[in-house]
């Protein structure tokens, strides 16, 4: 199983972090070990800005290789909620020397992801999703506002790298990113209903 994770997909976030808005979806990986077990997130030594960033998830049902948009949607079932975990500093440290971002995205823990559930009980095209820290909102996302929607982003990984049954693929983060700190409650809501709780240790 691996995590395709996009980013900069929602222009008010990728304003927010100063970066610029993409033509193609951007994509970095998160090896397997990313995923977090339980309910509690402990912060890691190396870094002391961890950062939140909700996401859609999507789970891939039927693997393939060059998938076109129009059949994207015959290769997954299913959607929830995820936490991608970024070492921001780690992160702005790497970027300004040009180098990649695994190490600020990819470490043990930094994937967060709820139960998934059937995407026709949902409009995928007007999904709404928001995250409260401490009980205070502080991401509100909506998937009309992606760049690219689902279907894009599988046809586009998929001209890359073959998805396989059980892949995640996290579509990207709204505005509202910030910094975590121990004791912070994280809840994630899909249409309302609460399906996430994470515990900063």
């Amino acid at each position: 199983m691996k995590i395709i994770c996009i980013g900069r997909n929602y222009s008010e976030h990728a304003k927010e972090l100063g970066n610029e808005i993409p033509e193609n979806p951007v994509i970095f990986m998160k090896p397997d070990t990313a995923v977090l077990k339980g309910n509690d997130f402990y912060v890691p030594e190396f870094s002391n800005d961890i950062h939140y960033e909700l996401e859609v998830v999507v789970k891939i049902s039927k693997g393939g290789k060059y998938i076109q948009k129009e059949s994207a949607g015959k290769h997954y079932e299913e959607i929830g909620l995820g936490i991608d975990f970024t070492a921001r500093d780690l992160q702005s440290e790497l970027k300004s020397k040009g180098l990649p971002w695994e190490l600020a995205k990819g470490f043990d823990g930094s994937a967060v992801v709820s139960g998934f559930f059937k995407k026709e009980n949902y409009n995928l095209d007007r999904l709404q999703f928001s995250l409260l820290k401490n009980k205070d909102k502080v991401q509100d996302g909506n998937t009309k506002d992606m760049m690219f929607d689902f279907d894009d982003i599988i046809a586009f990984a998929s001209q890359y790298f073959t998805l396989r049954v059980g892949d995640l693929i996290f579509t990207g983060t709204p505005k509202g990113v910030g910094k975590v700190e121990e004791n912070d409650i994280l809840e994630a809501y899909l249409e309302g209903e609460k399906i996430l709780d994470i515990r900063i240790m």
